[in-house]
């Protein structure tokens, strides 16, 4: 990388406090259209966690906390750990969860706990002037970090190369979907799937590690 992982990081949480500032505790807030595509993505996040009846999870760019506010209508007994780089972020979340013991936020670019699942939505999409290989290098490192705090599996979501060429904007990462696949599959678990028909801009990638250290030979690093 041409500056360091650092000031990468710094840009991310200015965009994204700036974005709450001017929006608030909304979907536009966390830079989507509103909470109709937020919900979507959601359902399709939640898809590695599937039907587990009690389990913990990890929200990476957790944002104001939009993550927790959906699993509570799908799921009862869980516990959260919100993380984000934004401090205005973290900050507004522990405010609106703050009578939610079960609900936990931290300042990081990473948890401090090992969960059973890990989520990322979103946090992918902004580049700004950054080229394609150094934040592809920003996305493999963020993946190490999904696989390393997660137990079970993990999940998370990108902009489609796939695109219409037209409504593509420069300063956002539009990533290949195939070759993020293959990453996944041959890096953290042989059983991967991609999620590209829920008619959004983007895709979602679903990674279930449990039970992955049984599969013998494949399981090399």
């Amino acid at each position: 990388m041409h500056s360091t992982k650092n000031e990468l990081l710094n840009e991310v949480a200015d965009y994204y406090s700036e974005k709450l500032r001017v929006h608030g505790e909304t979907p536009q807030g966390v830079d989507w259209n509103g909470p109709e595509s937020q919900e979507l993505r959601f359902e399709q996040l939640f898809q590695v966690i599937g039907e587990a009846e009690a389990f913990s999870v990890n929200d990476l760019g957790c944002g104001y906390g939009a993550l927790y506010d959906s699993l509570q209508k799908y799921y009862k007994d869980f516990l959260y750990v919100g993380v984000d780089i934004s401090q205005a972020m973290v900050e507004a979340a522990r405010d609106r969860y703050r009578d939610f013991p079960r609900a936990r936020f931290v300042l990081a670019a990473a948890p401090d706990q090992v969960a059973d699942f890990s989520i990322a939505s979103g946090i992918f999409n902004v580049r700004q002037g950054r080229s394609d290989d150094e934040w592809l290098g920003y996305v493999k490192d963020t993946l190490d970090t999904l696989d390393r705090f997660s137990r079970s599996g993990f999940a998370f979501n990108c902009l489609t190369s796939y695109s219409d060429a037209h409504k593509m904007r420069d300063y956002l990462y539009y990533a290949n979907p195939g070759v993020l696949f293959d990453l996944c599959k041959t890096r953290y678990s042989r059983n991967v799937a991609l999620l590209h028909d829920y008619d959004l801009y983007e895709f979602t990638i679903l990674v279930r590690k449990k039970d992955h250290e049984k599969s013998g030979d494949f399981w090399l690093r």
